[in-house]
């Protein structure tokens, strides 16, 4: 159920239990926000976060944002009463945080659905442990609306004991494993976090990153870290200008399958990523 054309390049996580982030929020070039119930939270602030979240989603403020919320986990004192409050106002899509498992997903949805969710909501798994890696694809697999694989990055680490080296190294097979499993079932996926929120330099180095390996887009956690998001995945001058040539050399082709640009022979699957490209920064664009 995943719009591959919608623009979300910047999530940002927002702790539902802050007003003035919440207000803020309405101001920011972000492409989606996820409101969040869960870790940013404390447990005596459950209930009025809830109530703040939902309230956000219905208040029509946010203008073209896609609005998200993060529920507790599964499992947790808070999981039940977060969906049937989330269902009752319909947010673009539950975030559920560790999941592991197709059943998993199914269960949420199936809560969801008899709360009274829209058929619209979607479910963003988050990836955030070995177990949930290595099902991946059973996860995005779980149901036609799950929309995107979110990578939690830090609980990732520390589960693998392994060191955060700059390179993310040991965490590259994770990450190519997630894209693997969003692109299987035609899902959005999503990079983890980046801790250091001064360091605009390093944030733009793993945003190239996960841009590469094929993520979409990536969770943030500091308004300040939109901008910079927004900016390496967003397509370039130079990926619009040559995606505007293949379809340009594709619609031009005298017949047959295959067309040449600038020496180089194109198909139908190099066409059908252009026109993703130029759709993409058509949507941006309409945005500004």
């Amino acid at each position: 159920m995943s719009d591959p054309e919608q623009p979300r390049r910047s999530v940002l996580y927002l702790p539902a239990s802050n007003p003035r982030a919440l207000e803020k929020a309405k101001t920011l070039p972000v492409d989606t926000l996820v409101l969040d119930l869960e870790d940013a939270v404390a447990p005596e602030d459950k209930a009025a976060a809830r109530a703040a979240a939902c309230a956000a989603v219905g208040s029509g403020e946010y203008g073209h944002r896609e609005l998200t919320v993060r529920v507790n986990a599964v499992g947790t004192p808070w999981h039940e009463e977060d969906l049937a409050a989330v269902a009752a106002v319909g947010p673009d899509a539950v975030v559920v945080p560790k999941v592991e498992s197709a059943e998993q997903v199914r269960e949420v949805l199936d809560a969801l659905a008899a709360a009274g969710a829209p058929e619209t909501t979607t479910v963003w798994p988050m990836i955030e442990t070995a177990r949930a890696v290595v099902h991946a694809t059973d996860i995005a697999a779980g149901s036609d609306r799950v929309a995107a694989l979110v990578l939690g990055t830090n609980d990732l680490l520390a589960q693998l004991r392994a060191q955060p080296v700059a390179d993310r190294s040991p965490l590259l097979v994770a990450m190519s494993m997630v894209v693997l499993a969003a692109r299987a079932v035609g899902a959005v996926a999503l990079d983890g976090v980046y801790n250091a929120v001064r360091d605009e330099e390093g944030l733009r180095r793993e945003c190239e990153q996960a841009r590469d390996l094929g993520f979409d887009g990536k969770t943030l956690i500091h308004p300040t870290q939109v901008g910079p998001c927004n900016e390496v995945f967003a397509p370039g001058e130079t990926e619009v200008e040559a995606a505007k040539g293949v379809v340009a050399a594709w619609e031009g082709r005298d017949g047959g399958g295959v067309a040449v640009h600038e020496g180089q022979m194109i198909e139908e699957l190099h066409v059908a990523q252009a026109r993703r490209v130029l759709a993409v920064e058509r949507a941006i664009r309409e945005r500004r």
